[in-house]
Formats: structure tokens, C-alpha cells, sequence
């Protein structure tokens, strides 16, 4: 049962950590039971399938479209579907080591996260994904400015109390 943010908002403390607690290891059991894994970050996704040992890049097939993707080994599919926001084409790559083919898919809005590889696969609960650490230097020139300048009105805001 998925609560919406009002339903969940009416439950006791306990009640929302029971919740949150059977969410998490609904999820927990959905990611386990995919053909691979996968992590990210704001710029980018990394999906890693095990491969039998021994496979050679020659067995592999990878396709990348701006909104889909396809992982084949010896035309075994692992992934295959749409992907859930577009991705830098250009930009993502592939290689295998050992028994692990490891994707590198490059997003084309680096400043969100995603909920699933591929739409039809489960979703993860992003609102609790935690924030990565960043610098003032990584971001681009009007979202610093803009940062730079909310720090100073709150640093003025706390001199002035």
C-alpha cells in the first residue's frame, strides 16, 4: 500500500517509521530480484550485470538512445526498455571486467534524481535518496550566483538578530 504525502502526513511518528521501514524492504526485495544492479548520481547512473565468466566484448551488445536502453549478452537481455529521462548518447560508454559489465549512462538533466533504470522496472523512493556533497565551484555559473547570494542574505539575516 502506497500512502500519498497527505495520507502519510495524518499518521502517528510510529505509524510513518513502520511505514517507512515496510517501504524500504518492499523495495530492498524489488532491487534485489532485478538482473543487475545500479547506483547514481546527479550526473549520471551506473547499472553493473553480472555475465557469465569468460564473456568477451564481442558478446555484448549495448544500445543507447536518448530515451531507451539495451543490454544484451549473447542475445540474453538484462536491460531493455525505456529509459525514465533522457541521457547524453555521446557520452555513455560501456566496458567489461571479468564477470561484470558495467554502463555508464551519462544524464542529460544532471540535477535530478531517477527512480528506476528502466520504466517498466520498480521504483525507488528518491525523496530519500541523501544529497551528494558539492562545491560551489561544481555548479554552473547562474545556480552559484544564485546560492551565493541566498548565503549572503542569510548570513545577513543572522547578523542582524
Amino acid at each position: 500500500m502506497t500512502l500519498d504525502a497527505d495520507e502519510y502526513s495524518k499518521l502517528s511518528l510510529d505509524e510513518q517509521n513502520e511505514y517507512d521501514t515496510k517501504q524500504r524492504k518492499q523495495e530492498h526485495a524489488e532491487q534485489a530480484a532485478l538482473p543487475y544492479r545500479w547506483s547514481q548520481k546527479l550526473d549520471h547512473v551506473e547499472v553493473n550485470v553480472p555475465v557469465p565468466s569468460g564473456t568477451r566484448a564481442r558478446q555484448v551488445q549495448v544500445t543507447f538512445k536518448s530515451k531507451a536502453l539495451s543490454v544484451k549478452v549473447n542475445e540474453t537481455v538484462f536491460v531493455e526498455g525505456a529509459l525514465p529521462k533522457p541521457v547524453k548518447v555521446d557520452e555513455c560508454t560501456w566496458t567489461i571486467d571479468g564477470d561484470i559489465l558495467s554502463v555508464h549512462l551519462e544524464k542529460a538533466n544532471q540535477n535530478e534524481w531517477w527512480p528506476h533504470v528502466v520504466t517498466h522496472h520498480p521504483k525507488i523512493d528518491t525523496s530519500k535518496i541523501a544529497p551528494e556533497d558539492s562545491k560551489l565551484s561544481d555548479l554552473d555559473g547562474e545556480t552559484r550566483a544564485m546560492v551565493e547570494k541566498m548565503m549572503m542574505e542569510n548570513r545577513q539575516k543572522v547578523c542582524s538578530s
